[in-house]
């Protein structure tokens, strides 16, 4: 992989969050070449139609931040089956005004974490139906269903179970090939 920026998104707004963690972990195994960047969400508001003609700066930068990596990392809890509404928010702020996808050909992948046996399953599922809606390129293998048992990951991002660590550095190798599959290659005039 050659040297490329990737913004991952943190789809809770807890300051206890074990997927904000899990972030952190993947964060700190990047292999050579891939820098990890947040994106944030909490600053968004609420999405409306009625901003569509004029976005707030805080939406501007968000879909920027996107449109600036060479790929997106989702990490998200689940929340009654599905993805939490923090993450769903900032997802429509991304997909307008209608037209202007900031996800549009953006490779992205999606993780999360949580203390039940199948993870965060149901909620990537419904994550990459909306993704796919965005004609976001999205890793399909490995899936990312990390189930968190207590002490699992440090708030340091340090991963305490070596095959764990093992397996997220695998995640995001599987991610900068998919990512270096899309990136724009300069054509000489």
């Amino acid at each position: 992989m050659t040297d490329r920026t990737i913004g991952y998104i943190v789809g809770s707004i807890s300051s206890t969050s074990i997927n904000r963690r899990l972030a952190k972990a993947l964060e700190r195994l990047a292999p050579a070449g891939m820098r990890l960047v947040e994106i944030p969400i909490a600053g968004l508001p609420f999405y409306s139609p009625d901003h569509d003609g004029d976005f707030p700066q805080v939406a501007r930068d968000f879909k920027q931040a996107i449109e600036d990596v060479d790929g997106v990392i989702i990490v998200t809890p689940e929340y009654s089956r599905s993805i939490p509404g923090v993450l769903k928010n900032a997802l429509d702020w991304s997909a307008r005004p209608y037209g202007r996808m900031s996800f549009n050909g953006k490779p992205t992948a999606v993780i999360g974490t949580s203390q039940g046996g199948i993870a965060t399953a149901a909620a990537q599922q419904h994550l990459k139906a909306i993704l796919s809606h965005y004609n976001a390129p999205t890793l399909g293998q490995p899936e990312g269903y990390v189930q968190a048992t207590p002490g699992l990951f440090a708030e340091s991002g340090e991963v305490t179970n070596d095959q764990t660590a093992e397996f997220l550095v695998g995640y995001l190798e599987a991610f900068g090939a998919l990512v270096d599959r899309y990136v724009q290659v300069p054509v000489a005039a």
